[in-house]
């Protein structure tokens, strides 16, 4: 039985005028790339909406933590805070994503600097605060942590301004995320007195801040968010890149091919067979098992350094710094410059390094001046760039990072006293001893004392006008006295 295929149909629609073929198609599949568009728009709109509803019901707190003076912890410390954090993380089935439409919040490590006032901040929802202050208990068992009042408020978000003028950016890394930066182990080492044998990198920024002067801020501001561990495949397809090993994400196109290809080859070691001569592709094979000894030593560092990074937990992160000043102090070459040079203290030439976003991608975040259209660019951007730290958006600018605890605690941490001497580190008073039972005490004294410390109080944020914010401190210690007890 022969079968006939009529082509006539398609003879005939080709012979159409062209206008008449277009108004065809477009009837009946034109409209369905249009519908697929509209959808997504509809989709977007709606999760949107709901996520900005779910995020105005989550309250978030801003925490001031007060280290006792004479710290001797080194970021091992703040390592494993940032390893407890990672509790944080859940994820979202299709109900909580899309109808409540919950997303992963994070936190906000930050460390300000007000007329050269220095004081270390977390911002976190208020459901993560037993968390946070488990995290820091833990390492710090004598810290101070209060809750106190948002420092960027009353700062202008809108310029230019008639009084402040400000200076920022964001900090991007320059290769693939799962290069390592220098983290505070590579700070260490083994001349002089065991105290000082840690060099701390923190030491460049406290001194920047501590020189601010009247009407002179400067923030620095970390988001922290805990992911999934998927980033470590990431990792490991790096590793295979450098070491000439195939990749293990392929797409259709790469699967045909690879079909085709594995077809051709067993079809040529059967002629091969044939002939009694497929020796040479053995060899082949198994000299691709050496191909690790014969990497260059900048590879094999590379290569290790990798691996060393995916093996500890991650955190999506991206970096911001505001410099806000009067106009008549503002210096802006000196915070820029010192900013510029603290990240670069982290940067690993043959691994990964930071850098000021300045549009090398496309986007740029840091402020400067624009040939077109200069000044009202630059406007815009300062206005960009005060409004994502403020509301510490994840969103906004460029796109997220990966760190893993190690590189956080490198870039934000309690600076270690006996390397880093910057006076106006706000410092809890110290730790407190329980006295003998039979000693008279005045319980006033002993308030004023636990409150006030060296005559300020632990979590006092000076505003722009450079006087104290109306905050009530909310001291919370591991272990609280009974009510009864006399303390000194």
């Amino acid at each position: 039985m022969d079968i006939v295929i009529d082509l006539q149909p398609i003879t005939d629609f080709l012979n159409l005028p062209p206008e008449q073929i277009f108004l065809t198609l477009f009837l009946y599949i034109g409209w369905i790339p249009i519908a697929i568009t509209f959808l997504y728009g509809v989709i977007q709109v709606w999760l949107r909406y709901v996520r900005l509803a779910y995020g105005a019901s989550e309250k978030v707190i801003l925490l001031a933590i007060d280290i006792p003076r004479g710290n001797a912890q080194t970021p091992k410390a703040v390592e494993n805070i940032f390893s407890y954090l990672a509790g944080a993380h859940s994820t979202k089935d299709l109900y909580e994503k899309w109808w409540l439409g919950e997303w992963q919040l994070y936190f906000s490590f930050e460390i300000v600097s007000i007329e050269g006032y220095v004081q270390f901040l977390i911002w976190t929802p208020e459901k993560y605060r037993h968390l946070v202050d488990a995290a820091i208990y833990s390492q710090y068992p004598d810290a101070e942590i209060t809750e106190v009042n948002d420092y960027t408020e009353g700062i202008p978000t809108k310029y230019p301004d008639e009084q402040y003028d400000i200076f920022g950016g964001e900090f991007i890394l320059v290769e693939n995320s799962v290069y390592p930066i220098k983290t505070y182990e590579h700070f260490e080492h083994m001349m002089g007195e065991p105290e000082t044998q840690y060099k701390d990198s923190m030491a460049t920024l406290m001194d920047l801040m501590s020189s601010l002067k009247k009407g002179e801020q400067l923030w620095y501001q970390i988001l922290v968010i805990p992911t999934s561990s998927s980033w470590n495949e990431e990792g490991e397809e790096e590793i295979k890149k450098i070491i000439g090993e195939k990749s293990g994400d392929k797409n259709f196109v790469d699967n045909v091919l690879d079909f085709i290809l594995k077809m051709l080859a067993d079809f040529s070691e059967f002629v091969y067979s044939l002939w009694g001569d497929i020796e040479d592709n053995k060899k082949e094979d198994k000299d691709s098992q050496f191909k690790m000894m014969n990497l260059k030593p900048r590879q094999k560092k590379q290569v290790e350094e990798i691996q060393e990074k995916v093996g500890k937990l991650g955190f999506e992160v991206k970096i911001r710094y505001v410099y806000v000043a009067r106009k008549e102090v503002m210096n802006k070459n000196k915070v820029t410059y010192g900013m510029t040079g603290y990240m670069k203290q982290f940067n690993f030439n043959d691994l990964n390094s930071y850098k000021p976003d300045v549009g090398d991608g496309g986007t740029v975040t840091k402020v400067r001046y624009d040939k077109i259209f200069g000044k009202s660019r630059v406007n815009w951007r300062k206005t960009k760039i005060i409004n994502a730290y403020k509301f510490r958006s994840d969103v906004r600018g460029r796109m997220t990072h990966i760190l893993n605890t190690e590189e956080l605690a490198t870039l934000w941490h309690f600076p270690v006293e006996a390397s880093v001497k910057a006076p106006l580190i706000q410092k809890a008073p110290g730790r407190k001893a329980e006295p003998p039972a039979e000693l008279p005490v005045a319980k006033e004294n002993a308030a004023r004392e636990l409150a006030f410390g060296d005559g300020m109080k632990p979590a006092d944020i000076f505003t722009l006008e450079g006087t104290a914010s109306e905050v009530k401190p909310e001291v919370k210690a591991p272990h609280e006295p009974p009510s009864n007890l006399p303390v000194v």
